[in-house]
């Protein structure tokens, strides 16, 4: 009976945490819709089931986050850093930031959009087989761009490199190819950036940045285990830039 109410009361405090988090969105929508709009919400019912939906997601997603993604990307960091190879640590972190956004939704929403607008304006084929195309190389340019962001960002833990040149020489390249690329990608590029910061890549990147820091002897997890993220939406700028200028 203990152990029932004890996994009753955390259940409810995760619930209430995730409501709690939610409060201020939902204070934002309801001030607009009802004192600035004077509406009614349409379909209440509905919202109120899916607002609770929302809730609960984001209490087991919070959760299942602490449980099994955070240990996992710090063990499989340390792991692999008593282990000893760099060349098994690379391909790992590189298989890590490819596979996460490749299939990442937002992007694939991203690229769909920009090679129908592209197509539109006559810049490519406006054809289905030619839009599917462009979309799927620059899904897969951004991932291949993650994962050479997260590889540059463990080779930067392990060497010890100051995060802030690094992140310095990153902009200088996206400036320098946004004064050559065609305009029509520029946006895109930037946009790109933005779309392959997902709910799976965040918390493993960052575990797995943590991780390796605490594994390296001389390394400090605050300073040297976090900016793996900033990596990975530095580098889909440029190499999106490249791809409009090569396509």
């Amino acid at each position: 009976m203990g152990d029932v109410l004890s996994i009753i009361r955390g259940l409810t405090r995760l619930l209430v945490d995730a409501a709690r988090d939610l409060v201020p969105i939902i204070a934002v929508i309801a001030f607009f819709q009802i004192v600035v709009l004077r509406q009614p919400f349409p379909n209440l019912s509905e919202i109120l089931i899916g607002t609770a939906l929302v809730i609960m997601g984001l209490a087991f997603f919070i959760r299942g986050l602490e449980m099994g993604l955070f240990p996992l990307g710090e063990s499989m960091a340390q792991d692999f850093a008593k282990k000893g190879s760099l060349v098994w640590l690379v391909g790992f972190a590189f298989a890590l930031g490819f596979g996460t956004t490749v299939a990442e939704p937002a992007l694939i929403a991203v690229a769909a959009e920009a090679a129908k607008t592209v197509a539109e304006a006559g810049a490519i084929e406006n054809s289905v087989d030619t839009m599917a195309s462009y979309a799927f190389g620059l899904r897969m340019t951004v991932a291949f761009s993650v994962g050479f962001a997260i590889v540059i960002g463990v080779v930067r833990i392990i060497k010890g490199w100051p995060i802030q040149w690094v992140i310095i020489i990153g902009y200088g390249f996206v400036v320098a190819l946004t004064m050559i690329a065609p305009p029509e990608i520029v946006g895109i590029a930037y946009d790109s950036g933005g779309v392959t910061t997902s709910t799976i890549t965040v918390p493993l990147v960052t575990a797995l940045g943590v991780g390796l820091a605490s594994a390296i002897r001389g390394r400090n997890p605050m300073t040297d285990g976090f900016g793996l993220i900033a990596f990975a939406s530095l580098t889909p700028m440029m190499f999106v830039m490249i791809y409009g200028m090569v396509y």
